[in-house]
């Protein structure tokens, strides 16, 4: 079932929050890209915060290697190339720099001009995102409504969840709407954009064992 996706702007909460973090520290893009170059730890960065991102269960990163290696034998052979979280997405428009679990690639890799390792990208056209109990509210909602749907590249976002057997896509329409579609136990779900698709069973059968929750 595809149901409408209604953008929002920042709330008044939020841009208090930017405006706050910008006293607080106020460090540069150039001050985290140098972090993250002597780091063994990975960082997000937004609106001059810089912010250590946390370790996965082992579930997570079963799902997450799962998503990986299912896509990756579907687009063997063709244009697109899949990443694992040790890649690094920026979105210019709002300055923020992540690393998503899985980012698709099609054709050439534009990197971020600010970043003159060459280490950042900024063209996926398909992000994956395991949820995970601290995470889950922010990866389906502000992290998606204020930053990854302005990638003008991005036609596709994957959530997979980490609470039950459910695949959600969220797709961008050719007016620049975004729709969903979830589909749970028994069913699987296309995604266009790749001309690839995930059975729900399959990537939580192969990833947790046959019959395990979630």
């Amino acid at each position: 079932m595809e149901v409408p996706l209604r953008g929002r702007k920042p709330t008044a909460c939020y841009l208090a929050w930017v405006n706050v973090a910008r006293r607080l520290h106020g460090y540069t893009y150039q001050d985290y890209l140098t972090l993250e170059a002597d780091s063994n730890v990975r960082h997000e960065y937004l609106e001059g915060e810089i912010y250590a991102t946390a370790g996965g269960t082992l579930e997570h990163a079963l799902l997450c290697s799962g998503v990986i290696t299912e896509l990756g034998v579907q687009l063997r052979g063709g244009p697109c190339r899949i990443a694992t979280s040790d890649l690094r997405v920026r979105v210019l428009e709002t300055g923020k720099a992540t690393y998503p679990d899985a980012t698709v690639i099609c054709g050439d890799a534009e990197l971020d001009p600010e970043d003159v390792q060459g280490q950042t990208v900024i063209n996926p056209i398909a992000l994956v995102e395991v949820t995970s109990k601290s995470t889950e509210d922010y990866d389906r909602g502000d992290k998606f409504e204020l930053h990854y749907r302005r990638v003008p590249t991005l036609q596709e976002y994957v959530l997979v969840s980490h609470r039950e057997r459910t695949i959600e896509i969220r797709r961008r329409t050719p007016d620049d709407e975004w729709i969903r579609t979830i589909a749970g136990s028994g069913e699987s779900v296309c995604l266009e954009s790749l001309s690839a698709t995930l059975d729900v069973d399959a990537l939580y059968d192969a990833a947790l064992g046959s019959g395990r929750p979630p």
